[in-house]
């Protein structure tokens, strides 16, 4: 019997199922311990980013979007895909995103975390950045559910009371805003911008090579 944690999970095999846009379905074959295998499958994702952008009146920058899957319009953080692969870091991305969706620039970037959305069948994962000294600029014109979308401020404790009402049910805005209200309390060093990301998604980036 192998001890708890020693046991090397190996791919045996690998069948791409369904590869669009933004995601690909995979399905591994992969060695479990006593010596039997089992299939697991995998949604294979680009990265994402998530931005908590703090005006000078300590005000967090949301956004009111429709989500298809849900049917409805979401409270969220600025956010968005890491689409552009290699050719984009995540601070770079995040730096778009929120001059794409808030139309503001931001003169500080701090990591605040990063999370794994649903790691029992997909790699996607996000970085959440803090945005700090924040300048006014015009957006880019925006096309399908941006252009719906409306930009809000709210103060931090609203932001949490909208958390614990029901009213904030975004993964990502959840997080972001949980963890930036901690950070406030003091005693948590923020890592730099560029920190590195262990989890960062890269399968489904190499499956689909920018042209």
């Amino acid at each position: 019997m192998t001890d708890s944690g020693a046991h090397h999970f190996e791919v045996l095999s690998s069948e791409l199922v369904y590869a669009g846009a933004i995601l690909a379905l995979r399905v591994d074959e992969v060695t479990m311990p006593g010596g039997r295998s089992a299939r697991r499958e995998v949604v294979e994702h680009h990265g994402a980013v998530a931005v908590v952008a703090v005006d000078d009146r300590d005000r967090i920058a949301t956004v009111t979007q429709y989500r298809h899957p849900v049917g409805r319009r979401l409270v969220e953080l600025p956010a968005g895909l890491m689409d552009s692969g290699s050719d984009e870091t995540p601070l770079d991305a995040a730096a778009r995103e929120l001059r794409e969706e808030v139309g503001v620039i931001a003169g500080r970037w701090h990591t605040l975390v990063d999370t794994a959305s649903s790691p029992g069948f997909t790699d996607e994962a996000l970085r959440i950045f803090v945005a700090t000294d924040l300048t006014t600029v015009s957006r880019p014109q925006v096309h399908d559910e941006e252009a719906d979308m409306s930009i809000g401020w709210l103060e931090p404790q609203d932001a949490v009371q909208r958390i614990f009402a029901g009213e904030i049910v975004n993964a990502t805005s959840v997080a972001g805003i949980l963890a930036y209200t901690q950070s406030r309390s003091g005693g948590v060093v923020l890592r730099e911008a560029d920190a590195p990301w262990r989890d960062r998604p890269t399968a489904f980036d190499r499956r689909s090579p920018r042209t």
